[in-house]
């Protein structure tokens, strides 16, 4: 009897937890969400993907809270209207779907944590002071006045703390930031929360105030930087000189080129004056009654054109004067 007893509970269990697998996870937020105190008011409201027909809110290690849900709504909240130690905690919330009995699976858990105004605000100082140059480590150090408590880090514009430090029994605690940056520059506080109260803090105490400064140039990096743009712009124009000459040259050389082609072409050549030439033809001179004698010399025109079959010849007749015995 024992076995099918456990076997109808373990059934159960495995059915029940495959479906709040299948029913979408609720979301919790608080409102306002840091820096409520004892006795303020605060709404914890549980965010619900589908309709719901209960929603309970659940503080660890303490009370649950049930809530009926008749009104088509996306939320569900809960609300202490003045907070007591006890209701500081973590919470958690889960619904059951309105046709059926499935049951979500609990949200994630978030921290309701409450400020005691009757704590006084720690102390805190800055090693090196404020200003400092990049890459510096800092240490930043938080003190109480005589108890044990854990401590925290916090800076401005950050809605969790940035460090935390456990319990120091001498009510001190020190931070280090190594090799900051300009993004670390800013306002940071400290406040801390009493042994055996985690959910209980003191006031968040004074602020000091970092400024990261970028690390200077070395000496004559300036110098340096100034010679290695006026070398680039030197090569940049120098490269720019080089090329134009080259394209000058080339389009010179084709120029030339063209030139010497046009002037291969047949036709294209110009004309050379015509020379004469002058043969003694092998005749016996003859004389007048002056007693001149008459040399035939043979005119004949150089040609440029290809030589053509041989014609008669047509011989010019120039005469010349001839001395003979000292008579013209």
């Amino acid at each position: 009897m024992a076995p099918m007893v456990v076997a109808l509970i373990l059934g159960w269990w495995l059915v029940a937890d495959s479906r709040a697998q299948q029913v979408p996870r609720p979301s919790l937020s608080l409102h306002p969400s840091q820096g409520v105190s004892l006795g303020g008011a605060v709404t914890l409201r549980c965010h619900l993907p589908q309709l719901a027909a209960w929603v309970e809110l659940y503080q660890e290690g303490g009370w649950s809270y049930n809530k009926g849900k008749e009104k088509d709504q996306d939320a569900a909240e809960f609300s202490f209207v003045s907070t007591l130690q006890e209701h500081a905690g973590r919470y958690q919330c889960q619904y059951r779907v309105s046709e059926s009995a499935e049951v979500s699976v609990k949200s994630d858990p978030v921290e309701l944590v409450l400020t005691d105004l009757s704590y006084s605000p720690p102390s805190i100082s800055l090693h090196p002071e404020q200003c400092v140059e990049m890459g510096t480590n800092i240490t930043i150090r938080c003190r109480n006045k005589d108890y044990g408590a854990a401590f925290l880090l916090h800076k401005d514009g950050s809605s969790d703390p940035l460090q935390c430090q456990d319990f120091s029994e001498r009510g001190t605690a020190t931070f280090t930031l190594f090799g900051v940056t300009p993004a670390d520059s800013g306002t940071y506080r400290c406040s801390y929360r009493p042994r055996g109260y985690p959910f209980i803090s003191s006031p968040i105490g004074d602020s000091v105030t970092l400024e990261v400064t970028p690390t200077p140039a070395p000496p004559g990096a300036a110098g340096s930087s100034h010679g290695n743009l006026v070398v680039a712009v030197v090569g940049g124009c120098t490269a720019a000189f080089v090329f134009i000459l080259v394209l000058i040259v080339f389009f010179l050389l084709a120029a030339r080129r063209r030139r010497m082609r046009r002037d291969e072409c047949p036709g294209a050549s110009p004309k050379k004056p015509e020379a004469m030439e002058f043969q003694l033809c092998p005749q016996v001179p003859s004389s007048d009654s002056e007693g001149l004698s008459y040399l035939e010399l043979q005119a004949v025109t150089p040609s440029t054109q290809p030589p053509s079959p041989p014609a008669a010849p047509q011989r010019s007749v120039i005469y010349t004067e001839v001395a003979v015995g000292g008579r013209h």
